[in-house]
């Protein structure tokens, strides 16, 4: 069975830093392309980041670009997602999924997911 494990959110004043583990089992890590997707209640779901594992390409959204940096260990199947000068509009459930599109705007159908880390920055 396909699993992810988001762990690594909190409470962080605006500025501040966090680093989020996504923990993956039950499928080949290094064959597909893995994302870091958010959600607010009552918005849309957004795609900040996707990685290859295979390869290393990586994917970044305008709004994280610069301060986000998305990798991963595959000996250990996880992808990080490090998360510096954060602002209150990155409130929001975090969480990891496949399929990760580079080229293909949000919202799509997903396959597989976790049930996320909350992340929130306070003013």
């Amino acid at each position: 069975e396909v699993q992810f494990v988001e762990s690594g959110g909190g409470l962080v004043q605006a500025g501040g830093s966090l680093r989020l583990s996504c923990a993956a089992s039950g499928f080949a890590f290094g064959d597909n392309a893995i994302g870091w997707f958010r959600q607010a209640p009552g918005k849309e779901r957004e795609k900040m980041s996707c990685i290859s594992p295979s390869d290393g390409s990586t994917y970044y959204a305008d709004s994280v670009k610069g301060r986000f940096t998305i990798s991963s260990d595959n000996a250990k199947n996880t992808v990080y997602l490090q998360m510096n000068s954060l602002k209150p509009e990155d409130t929001a459930l975090y969480y990891c999924a496949v399929p990760c599109y580079y080229g293909m705007d949000d919202p799509y159908e997903l396959s597989g997911w976790g049930q996320g880390t909350q992340v929130t920055v306070s003013s």
